[in-house]
Order: structure tokens, then sequence, then C-alpha cells
């Protein structure tokens, strides 16, 4: 993420495709939006999804895994 920040690009590939590229943010651009703004805007299209209990559980697990310390590869 380093080198990230310092202007690099990179492409993860599974075998011989690409399947995500990570790339420094926009100056300016917000990293994405409150899960609040979400649920507004589906709610806007008429959408009747439902937020479960499994959905919440692995939410928390996300956050959670983001109060870590983060432990450094030895390759960054």
């Amino acid at each position: 993420m380093a080198r990230v920040r310092l202007g690099e690009e990179f492409v993860i590939e599974s075998g011989a495709r690409a399947v995500a590229v990570v790339r420094p943010a926009k100056p300016g651009t917000s990293p994405g939006r409150l899960l609040s703004e979400s649920i507004a805007s589906a709610e806007a299209r008429g959408s009747m999804a439902l937020l479960d209990a499994g959905f919440t559980r692995d939410l928390e697990e996300v956050a959670d895994s983001y109060r870590e310390p983060l432990n450094q590869p030895s390759w960054d």
C-alpha cells in the first residue's frame, strides 16, 4: 500500500485473467458512500431487499478487522 500511496498501480490476476486494479484514489474523490446512503438509494428505487442478521454479522467482522493492528507482509 505504501507504493500505491506513492502513485504506483498494481493489477491483481487470477491465472491469466486480471480481476482487480489497485491504484491511488483521485484527489478530491470520496472512497465510497456510506451504508445509509446505499440503503436510501435502494429504497428510492423501490428495492425490497432486507439486511438480515448474516449481513449484519459479516459487516461487523469487516469493521472489526480494521480495528486490529496491521501486520505488514515482508514483501511490502
